[in-house]
């Protein structure tokens, strides 16, 4: 508009006819609700959560009461503030027959355990023992160290034992640490059932293998660790966050101690 008026000398008015224009729109100011306190928080949660997408994104801004409505959310996420995760395609694998796993009902009615593996900076190998309640989600422990045998695993569930006390029944794998003569006498002596998976079906310990997934994603796979002190804060920091701040779609986007307290009290 500026340049037609400039370049032709003509009134607003005759330049805003000439090009189909209304003049209102030249003065319209756009009075929907100010974004810029949720695009400040979509920002610093993006900054300190990579892995997040929109909708767990949207789960804590609703629950801080910045948003309601998800689409909007949305467009912020993607069309103004251009977040987006990097997604590898996954090569399309022949379908086949999945073994149910039965579902938990209560908290501490059974526990999901497994291992994986990182390094540290001057190549060493380390483990992380991680333990989730299939019922509640709550990450009961992801513990590191570069050795991990079966005293160890006993020695980690008798602390949980103190604060939490024991599940009926432990799914796990068939490593040498869950098949070791201390873990056979600890349940034995725990009344603890050991339900092991079969070999080479890692599905049926799914809990622990979608719990696995999350922290090597969010955690592992976002830091580096220098020393075996370092990895035990970072992911003892990442595992208070997971069961204390990160939205849960499978509990309705409560976290898992919030979960666990509605359920305690209901």
């Amino acid at each position: 508009m500026a340049y037609v008026r400039d370049t032709f000398g003509l009134s607003l008015r005759k330049a805003a006819s000439i090009v189909s224009l209304y003049r209102c729109n030249l003065y319209y100011k756009g009075h929907g609700p100010d974004s810029s306190p949720i695009t400040a928080r979509m920002l610093e949660l993006a900054q300190k959560y990579k892995r997040w997408g929109a909708p767990r994104m949207h789960a804590v801004l609703k629950r801080e009461g910045l948003v309601a409505n998800h689409k909007r959310t949305e467009r912020l996420y993607y069309k103004v503030l251009k977040l987006s995760i990097l997604r590898k395609t996954r090569k399309k694998l022949r379908s086949v027959a999945r073994e149910s796993l039965a579902v938990a009902t209560r908290a501490n009615q059974r526990w999901s355990m497994d291992f994986i593996f990182d390094v540290l900076e001057n190549g060493r190998r380390i483990k992380s023992l991680n333990i989730v309640d299939d019922y509640t989600r709550e990450c009961l422990a992801a513990e590191i160290d570069t050795s991990l045998g079966g005293l160890k695993v006993v020695r980690i569930l008798d602390m949980l034992k103190e604060t939490r006390g024991l599940p009926e029944a432990i799914t796990m794998d068939n490593g040498p640490e869950f098949t070791s003569r201390a873990m056979d006498e600890w349940a034995w002596r725990s009344k603890v059932k050991l339900a092991f998976i079969s070999p080479g079906k890692p599905v049926q310990n799914a809990y622990a293998e979608s719990f696995n997934d999350k922290i090597r994603k969010e955690c592992f796979n976002e830091n580096w660790f220098p020393n075996l002190s370092e990895a035990r804060r970072i992911v003892e920091e990442w595992r208070n966050d997971y069961n204390s701040f990160r939205p849960h779609s499978s509990l309705g986007n409560l976290t898992p101690q919030a979960f666990a307290a509605r359920e305690a009290n209901a």
